[in-house]
């Protein structure tokens, strides 16, 4: 094996970081203090929320050269990953201004296209026996430290459908998992939730131990790796409109849903309640973490409908891949450039009051 392909993690911890996340039952606390801190907005709690959005992208590559130009910047003519995450990293002030403490970020990626029916290109951060990429890694430990010194606590996924056949057997998705928890409490990370795999009930996933019956075990796995007394915060998401099983419920810290697909707010309200009524449930913060719904200009939107039921919501702007619009599909502008995030990020900043 090269020895400079793959990750070796560090022999020492680095000094103490400045951001800590942390869960108080159904809250989620920021170095030790509610996040939104008192706040309300229009008689609902907002404190103890995590207002999110997916950027799944961050650390995006292309390792097929068939499909890898389909990325090219407009004013280049060609795909540049540490652009993409020299550009992100940029962004990342702007959001938190607007009140965002979280996004969601994959190392196998998400769909480059939005909704894509198959994925011929390979965006894996994760090699076939479950040994992480060096360069994603060191894309994700830039995006990660930027992340901890704004404040913001970052949902970071391992598994993407579509891309899991890329890892060879059940051991090396044990391994990358393992790995990848391992890498994050190594390098002193207290800021980062852990997302097993992005909607584990799709099924376009190969291995068992990422589908619904199993990934619990994955779940469990994660909260077992500790590191000077510390372990991440862990569970895994489900596609649009499914309820979590009993048995993520039960093995989860905080509840992941996404809202794609559904159309009435009313749903994602009866979602909520649905989550918190699986058997397993105790006190715990329930997530949405994407949703392609917006409608930010009447009163009555998924992301509303989210927190009515105390719940914390994400924003999933797919776009096209033409470096001007969304969030999915690169080249991505990670700026606040269009009408629909501007619509986002204002209604964050004012329910959040940022």
């Amino acid at each position: 094996m090269n020895r400079r392909a793959f990750l070796a993690l560090p022999l020492a911890y680095p000094a103490a970081r400045p951001t800590e996340i942390a869960i108080d039952a159904d809250r989620f606390l920021l170095n030790g203090k509610p996040t939104y801190a008192g706040r309300t907005y229009k008689g609902l709690k907002i404190e103890g929320l995590l207002l999110n959005s997916r950027m799944a992208q961050g650390v995006f590559d292309d390792r097929n050269p068939d499909t890898r130009a389909k990325w090219r910047y407009p004013d280049t003519g060609r795909w540049d990953p540490d652009r993409n995450t020299d550009e992100f990293v940029a962004a990342m002030p702007e959001w938190r201004q607007c009140g965002l403490l979280s996004f969601t970020i994959n190392l196998q990626g998400g769909s480059p296209e939005g909704y894509s029916k198959s994925q011929p290109w390979d965006t894996s951060g994760i090699a076939a026996n479950g040994s992480l990429r060096a360069d994603y890694m060191r894309r994700l430990a830039r995006i990660l430290d930027r992340a901890d010194e704004l404040g913001m606590a970052p949902i970071v996924g391992v598994f993407y459908f579509g891309q899991d056949q890329r890892v060879r057997n059940e051991a090396a998705v044990r391994r990358a998992v393992e790995g990848a928890a391992g890498w994050i409490l190594d390098r002193g990370y207290r800021n980062v939730l852990f997302e097993v795999n992005n909607e584990c009930n799709v099924a376009a996933y190969d291995h068992e131990i990422l589908k619904p019956a199993r990934v619990h075990e994955l779940i469990e796995m994660v909260k077992a790796i500790r590191k000077q007394g510390r372990r991440l915060l862990v569970s895994t998401s489900y596609g649009g409109g499914a309820i979590p099983l009993p048995n993520v419920v039960k093995a989860a810290d905080f509840i992941l849903m996404h809202g794609n697909g559904v159309k009435d707010p009313a749903r994602i309200r009866e979602m909520a309640r649905q989550a918190r009524a699986v058997e397993g449930y105790r006190p715990m913060p329930v997530l949405f973490n994407e949703d392609d719904h917006f409608d930010f200009d009447r009163p009555a939107n998924n992301m509303m409908a989210a927190i009515g039921e105390y719940s914390s919501w994400g924003y999933f702007d797919p776009g096209a891949s033409d470096y001007s619009d969304g969030y999915q599909c690169p080249p991505v502008n990670w700026r606040i450039n269009t009408p629909r995030k501007k619509a986002f990020f204002g209604l964050v900043k004012e329910v959040t009051g940022s």
